[in-house]
């Protein structure tokens, strides 16, 4: 869900002509939205495990003197299709490493975004995927 769309549901919500019947649709797909929500972060979870735990096998590997130390980390890439094909992707995934690990410092020095008071909401968003009973 998008902010332009939490800013409709406020708007809505604190609006003069409220019917419960419309803000119980409204909490209804809130709490299927939030389900969904879990359930992608579960398996993001699950899918950097994985590759966390496969990460660690190959170093282990590598530092034990095995032969092939890739094989943990190349197997699960592969079950998820992220091998690159050719040297042309090669390249291109090592330039898009390069370029994220030169903008992590940057992103880490930065403060968190603060929310404006709702008093001071101004609205940037363009675009509603939701529409919101009238």
């Amino acid at each position: 869900m998008t902010r332009s769309e939490f800013d409709d549901i406020r708007a809505h919500i604190t609006a003069e002509a409220r019917h419960a019947a419309d803000l119980l649709e409204i909490a209804n797909e809130l709490l299927d939205d939030l389900e969904q929500a879990r359930v992608r972060e579960a398996t993001m979870r699950s899918y950097y495990l994985s590759l966390l735990t496969a990460a660690r096998a190959t170093v282990a590997a590598s530092n034990a003197g095995d032969p092939a130390p890739m094989t943990f980390l190349v197997h699960e890439l592969a079950r998820h299709g992220q091998l690159p094909a050719d040297d042309t992707e090669a390249l291109r995934i090592l330039s898009d490493a390069k370029a994220a690990q030169a903008l992590v410092p940057r992103i880490e020095d930065e403060p968190p975004a603060r929310r404006p008071k709702s008093g001071s909401r101004a609205r940037s968003c363009v675009g509603v995927s939701r529409t919101l009973p009238r």
